[in-house]
C-alpha cells in the first residue's frame, strides 16, 4: 500500500493574523492562549508556520481557522516581519494579515490542541505577547486608524442597524480621541451613506435614538464616480 505524505511546516515563513472586532465602546483584538513551545502559556496573535504545500493565503485562513475557529474571514495582507531575531528557533519570516468583523457574527473554538482558546483583548491595553506580536499588533492598530479616515470600514465592526452615537463612539475608540458631536453627525449624514430606518433602539433608559444602516450599494456608486470618504 503506497504511503500519503503528509504536508510539512515550513520551517522559513509562518503567517499572523490581527483581527479586529467592536464591543462595549472598545476596539478589541483576537488573542490566543498558546498550549505549545515557544512561549508555551503565553498569549499571541494566532499564528503558525505555513505548510510547504500551501501559498501563504491559503495559509492565514487556515491558521486563523484552526487556531479560533472563525471561518470566511476576509483577510488582507499587512505587513512583513523579518528580524534575524524575532523568533527562537530560527530564522522565520512571517507575513502577517489583518481583518474587521462584527464579533457578535462570530464563537471563537479553537479545533487543534495549538491554542487552549481564543478570545478579545482591548487594543489599547495590550498584555505581554509571545514573538514580536506586540509590533505586528501595533501595525495592525495603525493601519486600521489611517485606513478608517478615507474609507468607510467602521461599519464592518457595527450591528447592521446602529445609532448615531454607536458609530461616534467607534470612530472615537479607533482614533483615541474626542470627536466633535455636531460636525460629526452633519459630516456623516451629508456623505449620502447611511439609510434611516424605521426602527429605533429597545430596552434603552434613555430616550430610544433612530437606527440606521450603511448604504453600501449607494457607496458602491459614488465610488466608481471617484468618491472619497473623509472623516
Amino acid at each position: 500500500m503506497a504511503r500519503i505524505k503528509l504536508p510539512t511546516l515550513h520551517s522559513d515563513f509562518s503567517v499572523d493574523c490581527v483581527i479586529f472586532g467592536f464591543d462595549a465602546g472598545e476596539l478589541k483584538i483576537l488573542l490566543i492562549d498558546r498550549n505549545e513551545p515557544p512561549y508555551k502559556k503565553w498569549k499571541a496573535l494566532p499564528g503558525n508556520l505555513a505548510y510547504d504545500t500551501e501559498d501563504i493565503d491559503e495559509a492565514a485562513k487556515r491558521v486563523l481557522y484552526e487556531l479560533t475557529g472563525l471561518k470566511n474571514v476576509y483577510l488582507e495582507q499587512l505587513y512583513s516581519f523579518g528580524k534575524i531575531d524575532r523568533h527562537p528557533q530560527g530564522r522565520v519570516i512571517t507575513i502577517a494579515y489583518y481583518a474587521i468583523i462584527k464579533r457578535s457574527d462570530n464563537g471563537l473554538h479553537p479545533v487543534t490542541t495549538f491554542a487552549k482558546k481564543a478570545f478579545w483583548w482591548p487594543a489599547n491595553s495590550l498584555p505581554k505577547l509571545a514573538f514580536d506580536h506586540i509590533e505586528i499588533a501595533k501595525k495592525g492598530i495603525e493601519r486600521i486608524r489611517n485606513k478608517i479616515r478615507y474609507e468607510p470600514i467602521g461599519f464592518e465592526l457595527l450591528p447592521e442597524q446602529f445609532t448615531l452615537t454607536q458609530l461616534q463612539h467607534l470612530y472615537e475608540a479607533i482614533l483615541e480621541t474626542e470627536i466633535d458631536k455636531r460636525n460629526f453627525r452633519k459630516k456623516i449624514l451629508s456623505s449620502e451613506l447611511l439609510i434611516e430606518s424605521k426602527n429605533k433602539q429597545k430596552d434603552v433608559s434613555h430616550r430610544a435614538a433612530r437606527l440606521y444602516k450603511f448604504n453600501k450599494i449607494r457607496y458602491r456608486e459614488l465610488k466608481k464616480g471617484g468618491f472619497v470618504f473623509k472623516l
